[in-house]
């Protein structure tokens, strides 16, 4: 599939652009993504971010506040759509937290969905692919994930899950970190999967983290004390801490909860410089061309 630039501008010495391209992994669909070049030579280890509900390849872009820091560290940062978009599936728009801008980052079993709700499959096979096609001078040997609620899950659980693509670290904000538990995640398991919240558990990080044990992990995570869905039982990462403490891999779960701070990008804006330099430090470790 071809690659199409949307537009470009200039962002803290680099460059921020925008391309377009038809995804096979969502039917033909179109999809968009963001990716920020940091100012010189490259390539570039490659970041990517992972938005939550009702989001898109801007939000994260245009709010969280990543650019100055991957630009002081050398990271190029990535933008991800958070689900196809036109598939036209009956009830796919009928709710903010289901269908269009809430993928979850899975690939779907459930025949209403199976032929475009391939997330998991655009993320770690087909997106790589386009970004090659950029021309963008990009180390996609070096690799890694963070996301913000719906995107904390797909950030862990891809960097749990997948062992065909080397991501060096992981760290999420507010992540729907054990979403067989919670309600966003349920009713999303139920749609989208044909064995419903039981096969959900392939996709939960707090399951896949029961088969980490003896895995030097590299995670890092930050939920705010006043988060109105952290309060609700929607993110959950008491659970995710509970089993990282099981395995005896609590001292590589960075994990904080920050006082006063909610579920919004402000509270991301705060802390996005020390979750940009918590990537570098393992990304640039890294000889480049040469994964780990």
């Amino acid at each position: 599939m071809s690659v199409s630039t949307v537009k470009s501008n200039k962002c803290f010495g680099g460059q921020l652009t925008k391309f377009s391209a038809k995804a096979t992994s969502y039917n033909g669909l179109e999809t968009k993504f963001n990716v920020f070049i940091p100012e010189g030579k490259g390539p570039f280890p490659v970041l990517y971010y992972l938005a939550g509900l009702t989001c898109d390849e801007d939000n994260g872009a245009t709010k969280a506040g990543f650019q100055g820091p991957a630009a002081a560290h050398g990271i190029a940062v990535v933008y991800p759509d958070t689900s196809p978009r036109g598939a036209g599936i009956e009830g796919e728009t009928a709710a903010w937290d289901f269908g269009v801008g809430a993928g979850f980052y899975i690939d779907a079993t459930s025949p209403k969905y199976s032929a475009y709700y391939k997330g998991y499959t655009y993320l770690t096979q087909e997106l790589p692919g386009l970004l090659r096609k950029t021309g963008l001078p990009l180390d996609l040997t070096r690799q890694s994930l963070m996301g913000h609620s719906m995107g904390g899950h797909g950030a862990l659980m891809l960097y749990l899950k997948n062992t065909s693509t080397y991501y060096a670290s992981c760290s999420a904000f507010s992540p729907i970190a054990n979403p067989t538990r919670s309600p966003w995640g349920t009713k999303a398991f139920a749609g989208y999967l044909q064995g419903g919240v039981e096969e959900g558990k392939a996709w939960d990080s707090t399951e896949l983290l029961k088969q980490a044990k003896g895995r030097e992990l590299r995670i890092r995570m930050d939920w705010g004390g006043a988060d109105d869905f952290f309060k609700a039982g929607q993110l959950l990462p008491e659970n995710f801490l509970a089993v990282a403490k099981e395995i005896g891999a609590e001292d590589q779960v960075v994990a904080t909860e920050r006082e006063g701070y909610d579920h919004s990008y402000y509270f991301i804006l705060t802390f996005a410089a020390e979750h940009v330099a918590f990537h570098a430090k393992y990304l640039n470790a890294l000889a480049p061309g040469k994964p780990e």
